[in-house]
């Protein structure tokens, strides 16, 4: 058997973390058996769904490395397949046609409520005469289609997460809706539960690998399969992921969809890492850093644990740090020009070879790749705004005549390298008659207008290749001295 897997978001909304979690276990476990990975998008719900959350979901598996091999396949497309199935369900008398009205279904709840019994349709419309149907349709009704669910019915199956699951039909709410309303002898749009199962048997979908949010609908689309005479795929429900409260994630813990992290500045090798982690644990030798081809050769369901995996900023930064400290120079530069730019820093156009000597100057203080905004802006151009911390330290004793040396011969700045920075530093503090202390402080507040910030020789090093410290150093002087 060839295992064929899919990961079928809907395009309501921008693709989820939980969403691409699922999508990561579907693909470690395509790559694992040498199998095929389908994209589907389930676009069925119309008055939701959108463009650009169908181009949000393709643009975030990309970014994540989860390349499909088949798709993207549609649902809107696919209509006149699911109505077909379902006029087949019709014919067999496994479905039939449901014209309780809203206002009669709201009674019945309420009565059951009432009650103290669980809401359920009870099956009064299942065995309708013709002679009944067409008294209902001359009242103008509009019919669903419902599939036929036997209460006493067991369902059983083996999860590949959570073992064996039981289900009896009469824990399904009566008999399911399958298709909304029309009138007439028409077809409404057929709804969810049915049309996964019909695009899973048409794809030869072998393995249904979903979160245990789906586990509810697994009992009714194994009686689906039976009724369109069709092996059921085996079913995997991997946990959810929690927030700090042990609660599903969701809009209201902020961070939850995929472009969210990559404006944060997470790198996707750093997601899909952390991703893979929340739900799976490694094996031996395996560390708690890897790709995910890595971690295709390893996986599988044995090691997926069944309870919720709580979310850990903490990890996940931890991951991204390292991700971004062990990029070379050049492949760090290649990843914070978007970053740069859109902080409206005119860096791109400086010398390759001098952004990736910035890159390697603070690239191990970055956590997050939008870190670098603040960590870059001594770096963009001749001038700077000196904060108050800066100005202190220029108006402190010795500080105008540690510029005016640092100032007095313009040629020793010419071509600065450490030796050489040195060499002027220890000059000026010899010069001066100041501690050396003094000559830092006072060239970091004249260099990068604060007080913190990286290195200082380093930067002025950066700085002196552009020509930028003349400036800085003037105009530090000019402050210190008045």
């Amino acid at each position: 058997m060839t295992v064929r897997v899919r990961i079928a978001p809907s395009p309501t909304g921008n693709l989820h973390i939980g969403t691409a979690r699922t999508a990561v276990f579907n693909w470690l476990f395509a790559r694992n058996q040498g199998g095929t990975f389908v994209l589907r998008v389930e676009d069925t719900d119309l008055e939701r769904s959108r463009p650009e959350y169908t181009q949000n979901i393709l643009d975030g598996l990309t970014w994540l490395g989860l390349q499909w091999d088949e798709g993207p396949v549609f649902q809107t497309d696919r209509f006149d397949l699911y109505r077909t199935k379902v006029e087949q369900l019709l014919d067999q008398g496994l479905a039939y046609r449901c014209y309780c009205t809203p206002g009669e279904l709201e009674e019945m709840r309420a009565k059951q409520k009432a009650a103290g019994e669980a809401p359920r349709y009870d099956n009064r419309h299942r065995h309708l005469s013709l002679e009944q149907q067409a008294a209902f349709e001359a009242e103008g009704r509009t019919s669903v289609i419902r599939f036929k669910i036997d209460d006493d019915r067991v369902i059983r199956w083996h999860d590949l997460v959570r073992g064996s699951v039981t289900w009896t039909g009469r824990d399904l709410g009566g008999d399911m809706v399958i298709a909304r309303a029309a009138s007439g002898d028409s077809v409404g749009q057929p709804l969810y539960n049915f049309v996964v199962v019909v695009d899973d048997l048409a794809m030869a979908i072998t393995h249904v690998i979903r979160g245990e949010d789906h586990i509810g609908n697994t009992p009714k689309q194994i009686l689906l399969y039976e009724a369109l005479d069709a092996p059921a795929p085996q079913f995997g429900h991997t946990p959810l992921i929690l927030n700090e409260a042990g609660q599903k994630l969701s809009k209201r813990d902020g961070v939850t969809s995929i472009s969210d992290f990559q404006t944060l500045g997470y790198v996707p090798e750093a997601i899909a890492n952390y991703m893979t982690l929340l739900g799976w644990s490694p094996p031996e030798p395996m560390t708690e850093r890897f790709t995910l081809a890595e971690a295709a050769v390893h996986f599988s369901f044995d090691r997926v644990n069944k309870a919720g995996a709580k979310f850990d900023w903490d990890k996940l930064n931890w991951l991204n740090s390292q991700v971004l400290h062990d990029l070379a120079p050049s492949a760090l530069v290649d990843r914070l020009l978007p970053v740069w730019a859109a902080a409206g820093y005119d860096l791109g156009s400086q010398p390759r070879p001098w952004l990736e000597e910035l890159a390697v100057l603070i690239g191990p203080s970055l956590t997050l790749l939008q870190d670098a905004v603040d960590l870059s802006r001594f770096y963009t151009g001749p001038t700077l705004d000196y904060d108050d911390s800066a100005q202190e330290q220029l108006h402190q004793a010795g500080a105008a005549a540690v510029l005016q040396g640092l100032l007095a011969d313009p040629a020793a700045l010419e071509g600065l390298d450490g030796d050489k920075a040195q060499a002027l530093i220890n000059g000026v503090t010899k010069a001066q008659s100041v501690k050396k202390g003094v000559v830092m402080r006072t060239l970091r507040a004249a260099l990068m207008g604060t007080m913190q910030g990286p290195d200082v020789q380093q930067s002025w090093l950066l700085l002196n290749q552009r020509g930028w410290d003349r400036a800085r150093l003037g105009a530090a002087a000019a402050i210190a001295q008045g």
